[in-house]
């Protein structure tokens, strides 16, 4: 069929329709859009059609799509509706192009948060937690979210933790849970033991207060025994972003270097040191040691000076963060280390290690011994020697201390310095100090000349050939402390017998349950003080025992939850069968700020449960998604008090407080939160314009992995677009007929219109692939612009449909409805992804520019792959073109195919 009679058909058809115009507009008058109405209406449908429900045996291809499952704090905030909404766009897009998807939700319930509302609220923290999650799972619902609510979960319930008590009993049997003693974060106000990432600025994270050392009896897991296994999956993670790659490497940090034993003068003492750098061995000034090194406890007996500095490094706490932030400060022992090459004495006046194995004249192989205030005993050996020159913790410690530093690696190369130059005593090569990088090795004896990774080498073997160190393999990684002292979480499933020791509950007696009846009028944990719950007989002797009344760490509970929702209620933990065929998560999406903890532990719970019989699946998430913070401005009065954007206007370009007129200070972009009041709840945004019109804006005007800055003209223009898109299904609703997008249609249409719709159908699809979600709202704007300049036709009435179709996944309500109001009768939830017909999208003609000496005079429009000749017909046509040669000639053209035609004059 030609073209020519295609467009006769379509006048036609449109000819006969024109007599219903004026009726169909009248009835159309009453045809209003009321987004809540809608909203609830679709909501309802696809609950009772219970569309959303994934099958334990999928027939289908399957996709496993996850969002980080909220805390029940009893309100979204917009951090929430983003996140969500993303998750969500994924799922519908998903179904539509045939895969079994299953998208739950649930809520990480236990912490400290429900323990502090029960004290300031008089409250069972229980009451308040599903109070929260009975308001939460509401909001959420009011967003339309497509998720299988048969599946939901609540990690407080004991159904749930029961089974991690089956787990960590098995892990005890297999030797990955163990108990010690160690120093750990304490916080006197909460009264429980804090991890190192909920310490900051040396403060507890919720209650501000200085945090302590505290030498307490815990429960780890030994995380420590899957580092390498940990570091090598990395490598079978294409689908994580890279910087969460590099976050997690680093975490685990795999480094290799020597471990040097260190005699001290006078005494039976050795001190053990890890060093990634044996190859500055020669360059070592000092010791420094751990204040709960043993042989720093050992000087605290003797000596009121070390003692009262340990006391005063216990206040640092033992998070890393704090370390790095604090001066830096040590007590001088009085002991002395000798350095493992002692006979290479060093010669002050010679600048350089004496070769010549002559007695020793001087002292400086004698090395000071420190206790610091930077070295922890958790971390490496908890001990470390100090080289000022080519460390810069060192240098400022050495500065501070008036030790030596020597240099002992010059650059191989000219590169930057990091430090102001010193006049250090010694020959410098005028390097400036501290040089931390690779280089040559000087000063060093028997390393001189060879360049750092041959000193490090050398280094090694020589201290293995005298006996005093041994090549040795470290990682950063410390097993994970899972014990705290508070009621609202899971119970540690143990008991301890005065005769017996350390008992676990037998696994007929599980859940250990919390009780009911507790009182939060004392500090500390209740559980502690509870007069029957901790007593209890002894499972082997039958004697006189106590609960362990320590709970978990509430990132058991997060670090398993995605393998429970494959089989929410099996009586087993996890069925092996249904999770093995559902996981890994396709589609992980969460914060950045998850990046490196909840996902390592999740990663070793997979591998601690595989090496227990649970599944054989070791790594729990093939795709990860990062979405960035929701930002806004933030406003401050004179006095410097925060104020909540809507007490804030505009007035004649500058920004006062409504009601005084007061200046106001409009301060940094940042995220929403409640102390800098520059909040906005997605409850009040979803009561002004509905839920579409949100999702809309969430997806709209940054990546997801980028932030998005709140804009109140940014929902606007969304709230427009949907109103926009309401109107023109109005106005096409008089079009019977629509051109189908089918590639097997013998009347499709070759016009601009229905070709700019599939040429959408493709580039959407692509960008949704890519999770360039904002990109794809784009382009169906674009599709809309194109649907309005070509008028009411039955040609753009297909485009439309299409373009309905395809932002369902964003604004499925709104999609709904005009879908149904244009006749169709199956639901979108229901129907597959349009497909592109590639007649449609292949482009037949290119634009070319021409220009005149490099600068453009027009443009002509060649079919693709046109020959030269025709291009400088063309292109000589042109009024602008031949005004500008006149009557010149012309040198040459150039010319090159697709894209520009240059005429030199």
């Amino acid at each position: 069929m030609t073209e020519n009679r295609e467009e006769s058909l379509s006048v036609a058809r449109y000819s006969l329709l024109e007599k219903e115009n004026e009726q169909r507009t009248t009835s159309n008058e009453q045809h209003l859009y009321n987004p809540f109405a809608i909203e609830k209406k679709w909501q309802d449908i696809w609950e009772k059609k219970k569309l959303f429900q994934a099958s334990d045996a999928p027939k289908k291809p399957k996709c496993y799509i996850l969002e980080q499952f909220p805390y029940p704090s009893g309100r979204l905030h917009m951090g929430h509706l983003r996140l969500y909404t993303l998750g969500d766009v994924l799922a519908r897009y998903k179904r539509a192009r045939g895969f079994e998807v299953m998208h739950p939700m649930g809520w990480d319930a236990f912490g400290l948060p429900a323990e502090n509302a029960a004290i300031e609220n008089k409250i069972h923290p229980a009451e308040w937690t599903y109070k929260n999650i009975d308001n939460m799972r509401a909001q959420l619902k009011a967003v339309g979210l497509s998720y299988d609510w048969s599946r939901e979960i609540a990690t407080c319930a004991p159904e749930y933790y029961m089974h991690e008590q089956k787990m960590f009993l098995d892990f005890l049997q297999a030797g990955i849970a163990y108990r010690k003693e160690s120093m750990v974060n304490w916080d006197p106000v909460d009264n429980t033991v804090l991890a190192n990432e909920q310490v900051i600025d040396g403060r507890g994270w919720r209650s501000g207060a200085l945090i302590e050392r505290k030498k307490l009896t815990q429960w780890f897991l030994k995380i420590t025994d899957f580092a390498a296994d940990l570091l090598a999956g990395l490598e079978t993670l294409p689908g994580w972003p890279e910087r969460v790659l590099t976050m997690q490497e680093k975490w685990i940090g795999k480094s290799e270097g020597a471990l040097i034993d260190f005699e001290v003068s006078g005494s039976g003492f050795r001190v053990s040191v890890y060093t990634t750098r044996p190859d500055t061995i020669f360059g070592a000034s000092f010791i420094a040691i751990s204040a709960q090194h043993p042989l720093a406890l050992e000087c605290a007996k003797r000596d009121k000076g070390a003692a009262a500095f340990i006391e005063e490094a216990g206040r640092l706490g033992v998070a890393e963060e704090a370390i790095e932030k604090a001066e830096k400060k040590g007590y001088d022992t009085g002991l002395k280390a000798v350095h493992p090459f002692a006979d290479k004495a060093w010669s002050v006046e010679r600048g350089m290690w004496n070769t010549n194995h002559e007695p020793r004249t001087t002292n400086h192989d004698l090395l000071p011994i420190y206790i610091a205030n930077f070295v922890l005993m958790e971390y490496g050996t908890g001990a470390l020697f100090g080289c000022p020159a080519h460390d810069e913790r060192d240098f400022e410690f050495a500065e501070k201390y008036g030790l030596p530093v020597r240099q002992v690696v010059k650059e191989s190369q000219v590169s930057s310095p990091k430090s102001q130059e010193k006049n250090l005593g010694v020959a410098t090569c005028n390097l400036q100090l501290p040089f931390t990088g690779d280089g040559i090795a000087i000063n060093s004896d028997f390393l001189n000349g060879l360049p750092t990774a041959e000193a490090k080498s050398k280094a090694i073997a020589e201290l293995e050939k005298i006996g005093a160190g041994t090549r040795k393999i470290n990682y950063r990684l410390r097993d994970w402390g899972i014990s705290r002292q508070r009621y609202w979480g899971c119970p540690i499933p143990i008991i301890h017998c005065e005769k017996c020791g350390v008992v676990p509950v037998p696994r007929q007696d599980l859940p250990v349950v919390l009780p009911d009846d507790v009182e939060f009028d004392k500090p500390g944990n209740p559980l502690d003080r509870h007069p029957t719950w901790k007593h209890v007989s002894c499972p082997e002797c039958s004697g006189k025992a106590t609960r362990e009344t320590d709970t978990f760490d509430t990132f058991i509970e997060s670090s398993w939850y995605f393998a429970r929702f494959c089989s929410p209620h099996s009586p087993q933990g996890i069925d092996k069968k249904t999770a093995e065929t559902w996981l890994p998560v396709d589609y992980y999406l969460g914060g950045i700020e998850h990046a490196v903890l909840h996902l390592l532990y999740s990663r070793f719970f997979m591998r601690a449960l595989a090496k227990c019989g649970y599944t054989d699946i070791k790594e729990p998430f093939k795709g990860l998604l990062t979405q960035g913070m929701v930002c806004r401005e933030t406003y401050k009065d004179k006095a410097g008090n925060w104020l909540y954007p809507e007490d804030v206007e505009k007035k004649d370009g500058n920004f006062i407080r409504k009601g005084t007129g007061e200046e106001v200070k409009v301060g940094r972009t940042e995220k929403m939160s409640k102390s800098k009041k520059n909040v906005v709840s997605p409850e009040a945004i979803l009561e002004k314009y509905g839920a579409d019109t949100a999702r809309l804006f969430m997806l709209s005007d940054s990546p997801p992995e980028r932030d998005l800055e709140w804009s109140d003209a940014g929902v606007d223009s969304a709230a427009r677009f949907l109103g926009r898109l309401w109107k023109m299904a109005d106005s096409l609703s008089v079009v019977r007929y629509s051109f189908s997008e089918s590639a097997n249609n013998e009347q499709r249409t070759t016009s601009n219109v229905l070709k700019s719709s599939h040429k959408t159908i493709a580039s959407v699809t692509e960008t949704i692939e890519k999770f360039q979600l904002n990109s794809a709202v784009a382009r169906i704007r674009e599709l809309a612009n194109s649907i309005s300049d070509a008028g009411v036709t039955p040609e753009s009435k297909g485009a439309f449909e299409i373009l309905i179709r395809l932002i369902y996944p964003m604004a499925p309500h709104i999609a709904e409805e005009i879908w149904e109001f244009l006749g169709n009768e199956t639901l979108l939830a229901e129907s597959d992804w349009p497909v592109a017909n590639p007649d449609l999208i292949a482009d037949n003609s290119v634009t070319i520019a021409v220009q005149v000496n490099g600068k453009l005079k027009g443009t002509i429009e060649l079919p693709t792959g046109a020959p030269e000749g025709l291009a400088k017909e063309r292109a000589i046509e042109i009024a602008a073109v031949k005004a500008a040669i006149g009557d010149k000639p012309v040198k040459k053209i150039i010319f090159v195919p697709g894209k520009i035609l240059n005429v030199v004059i």
